[in-house]
């Protein structure tokens, strides 16, 4: 028998993590994080962590049946494949044909055969991910082997994509079922009110598509939040499905639409610089409280949604069209964030105030905690060090000739 987890060794810099048997070493090297089990004069490697299913840096457990090392987060995934996936922690004790067989594998090993054919546009969960993504991407790999075969990719792939979700009513706040199909070949997403209806509902060109996980924000594990633009402003969808595999799998439908529109729109581009365009997770939401142009009028309490340079302010949370929105600019162009209120500014309830300077005004926010204003900043400060990009310039024009 094994113990790998005999005594850990930790360096003053932290680069370095050790964990040791007599005879068996498990050692975690650096900033590169490479994992490896060591028998006598043998170094064998077993893990880059950057193969571990959700990118986490403390792979402490592994899957007996699969060969590969986990994060504790993951580990609790895998027991949800019982009939898949058999995990260990790396301080139990190991006997010999355990250490052999995670030898035999290992992470690199296994990405290599699970992850052959992911498609570009399949989005890869991290550890910061919803329980609902990291979860479906395991199942993907070792349960339904999505990556090895690509036929079983057709529900996301086809380029079309038709089904009922249920989506959050704008006036009434129910949810109703719907039906929704997503074309590349018209270039939107679509859904009907009624079953038999022939003119749609809504209409989403997918030039300007998103779709975020919002499970806590909708009150569901399968909610998610999809945003378009219409007539210029942003407009809210919220639907779910009860099939986990369904909602994640119209979710990458989305993104395949999007990667296949943006390959069109930017024929020289690479995977690599399309593939973060094709959805996108808010910089930060959270209440705050605001007031008008004037300044006079007293501030009230409002849910804030910053996604990418659109500044957003609902009375809900889950509203469907934003009561307003404030363009970032960038410091070039004389855009800037402060911490505080104007000495003169009254009627906040919340004392941590920001200023959003602009060319045109001021914007006045505040903040319950400080640590809130700090992320705020944080956020807006992020935004507004980028420089603009040309396309960016535009939606700045059309903000200051908004009525």
């Amino acid at each position: 028998m094994y113990v790998f987890y005999n005594q850990i060794i930790l360096q003053s810099d932290l680069s370095q993590l050790v964990f040791f048997s007599p005879a068996w070493q498990l050692r975690l090297h650096g900033q590169n994080h490479i994992l490896r089990v060591m028998h006598n004069d043998s170094n064998v490697p077993l893990l880059n962590t950057h193969g571990c299913c959700c990118c986490c840096c403390c792979p402490d457990w592994a899957s007996l049946t699969l060969g590969v090392f986990v994060c504790q987060a993951c580990s609790l995934l895998h027991r949800s494949i019982p009939h898949i996936s058999r995990v260990k922690s790396v301080q139990d004790t190991w006997d010999a044909s355990e250490v052999e067989l995670m030898a035999a594998m290992g992470n690199n090993a296994a990405k290599a055969k699970y992850e052959q054919k992911v498609p570009a546009f399949y989005y890869r969960p991290t550890h910061t991910d919803c329980k609902l993504l990291r979860e479906q991407w395991i199942r993907a790999k070792y349960e339904r082997n999505e990556f090895e075969f690509i036929e079983k990719q057709e529900p996301y792939s086809a380029g079309r994509c038709k089904g009922f979700l249920w989506k959050r009513g704008r006036d009434n706040g129910q949810f109703l079922s719907r039906k929704f199909i997503l074309s590349e070949r018209e270039g939107a997403l679509k859904y009907f009110n009624k079953q038999d209806a022939r003119d749609p509902k809504a209409v989403m060109k997918i030039e300007t598509l998103n779709a975020t996980f919002q499970p806590a924000k909708i009150g569901n594990p399968c909610g998610l939040q999809i945003t378009y633009l219409k007539d210029n402003s942003t407009r809210n969808i919220f639907v779910y499905h009860s099939d986990a595999k369904e909602m994640v799998d119209w979710f990458n439908a989305i993104r395949a639409a999007r990667f296949h529109y943006l390959q069109v729109a930017f024929p020289g581009a690479s995977d690599e610089e399309l593939v973060p365009k094709l959805t996108r997770n808010f910089m930060k939401e959270g209440f705050m409280e605001k007031t008008g142009p004037k300044h006079t009028e007293g501030f009230k309490k409002r849910w804030f949604t910053m996604d990418d340079r659109r500044l957003m302010y609902f009375k809900d949370p889950l509203d469907a069209y934003a009561r307003g929105e404030v363009f970032i600019g960038s410091k070039e162009n004389s855009y800037t964030v402060l911490a505080g209120l104007p000495p003169s500014t009254q009627g906040y309830h919340w004392n941590h105030g920001i200023t959003i300077v602009t060319p045109e005004r001021k914007f006045l926010f505040a903040c319950e905690t400080e640590a809130e204003q700090r992320d705020w900043i944080a956020a807006f400060q992020r935004v507004i060090n980028r420089p603009m990009r040309p396309q960016e310039y535009a939606v700045e024009a059309h903000f200051k000739h908004k009525p």
